[in-house]
């Protein structure tokens, strides 16, 4: 008997767990990804601010395969998906006996094409490379400009969206403003710059204890950032912003972290897609319809207690290995089984000695939490040399306060291109 095809689109945090959860199958796997790498997302805001390099985070996914013999890996743009005909569209068609879909997440920018337009993304290592030559290119051009108001405008950081990602980026960039800079143009005024972290809710971190959101806003503006809060922006153009009060900020630089959708490949399988465009599924993970398709991670909508289960790379990694274990049981004459996430928390830096941490009802914040957090993130890292580079670059950086990556290099037009979440693509 053939062993059954199974194809994985998506190389992200799920799509590479159900590989890897297949590596014993009695099957023939193949993993679709428009990128040859895996990356770690959660550490990318490092890379936008100069302490990482993207060979740090990023490894090649047929590398991180190799050793599955009946796993094969395809660099190539999923076009479409003939649920009908179980063929994957790519640069060929690919037939499948089984799909796990982990296509992931995009940038949302709420149908804002002006904002689309003049922000800029932390989604994708090529997102981050732009953004770090783009804040250093700033400064660059204020050392130059004579003009006082051009000056202030140039050294006007603006983030949009204190999600974990948001508050992370402004505490890196504080960091960075703070005691790296100053140091490369000491010749320039630092008086006028400003980060501006601008959020549409009452409160940063809202998916934390609202306890945690206040002492992780508290410790950004004892840090110097500027908080603006219960505000969205409405307009972007080429000189700054504008918010829903009419209040204006020039600023030559806006990073947009406000939210995230589903993939477009989620209109390939649903009609009828949930919020954010996620595509409802069963409690299997299986598509309504098509047994022999499963959706997982940040395309995936699925309830537990009544409420979505969040875009995290925890829920994608745990219903990559369900979603395996869903074709290994198929595909023996079983029956698929329900997913049950098992939550282990989250965390969030602001920056050096301190984050917060949430495990279920313990809530940590200072000190300890970023001792946590730097574990966890570290475990989290795929290969020993890049774990080891990594930690070496943490204990340079804390030591002499010195981020290392500041090369300003040029970077191909993927500014707003590559804007994948954990699951990338």
């Amino acid at each position: 008997m053939t062993a059954p095809r199974v194809v994985i689109v998506g190389a992200g945090f799920g799509g590479l767990s159900a590989a890897r959860a297949l590596r014993r199958a009695d099957a023939e796997v193949l993993v679709i990804d428009r990128y040859n790498y895996h990356f770690f997302q959660p550490l990318l805001y490092q890379v936008a601010s100069g302490l990482l390099d993207p060979a740090e985070i990023a490894h090649p996914v047929r590398s991180i395969l190799r050793g599955q013999r009946n796993t094969d890996v395809r660099m190539d743009e999923v076009r479409g998906i003939d649920l009908h005909r179980q063929v994957v569209r790519c640069s060929t068609d690919i037939p499948y006996d089984y799909l796990i879909v982990a296509a992931g997440a995009v940038t949302n920018h709420f149908g804002n094409q002006d904002i689309a337009a003049h922000t800029m993304g932390l989604k994708g290592l090529s997102d981050a490379l732009a953004l770090r030559a783009h804040v250093l290119e700033r400064f660059e051009r204020a050392t130059e400009t004579t003009d006082e108001r051009e000056r202030r405008r140039l050294l006007t950081f603006v983030i949009a969206g204190a999600g974990p990602t948001g508050i992370e980026y402004a505490g890196a960039l504080s960091e960075l403003f703070v005691h790296l800079l100053p140091k490369d143009f000491p010749r320039l005024d630092f008086a006028p710059v400003r980060v501006v972290l601008i959020e549409g809710r009452n409160r940063v971190l809202e998916t934390f204890h609202p306890r945690l959101g206040s002492m992780a806003a508290g410790v950004l503006r004892r840090r110097g950032v500027e908080l603006v809060l219960g505000r969205t922006v409405t307009e972007a153009d080429a000189a700054g912003i504008t918010l829903d009060d009419g209040t204006r900020v020039d600023a030559a630089t806006v990073i947009w972290t406000a939210g995230v959708c589903a993939s477009p490949v989620g209109k390939q399988l649903t009609e009828l897609p949930a919020r954010f465009g996620r595509v409802p599924v069963r409690s299997t993970l299986q598509l309504p319809g098509h047994d022999e398709v499963q959706v997982i991670g940040d395309l995936a909508e699925l309830e537990e207690n009544g409420e979505p289960l969040p875009m995290l790379a925890p829920v994608a990694i745990q219903q990559g290995e369900h979603a395996a274990a869903n074709v290994i049981a198929m595909s023996g004459g079983g029956a698929p089984t329900p997913f049950r996430y098992h939550d282990k928390g989250t965390m969030a830096t602001v920056g050096r000695n301190y984050a917060v941490v949430q495990l279920g009802r313990i809530r940590v914040a200072g000190f300890v939490g970023w001792l946590m957090w730097l574990v966890v993130h570290l475990t989290y890292i795929i290969s020993f040399r890049s774990k080891a580079v990594v930690l070496i670059n943490w204990a340079w950086n804390y030591i002499f306060y010195d981020r290392p990556v500041r090369l300003i290099t040029e970077v191909g037009p993927g500014r707003a291109a590559e804007q994948q979440t954990e699951e990338q693509r």
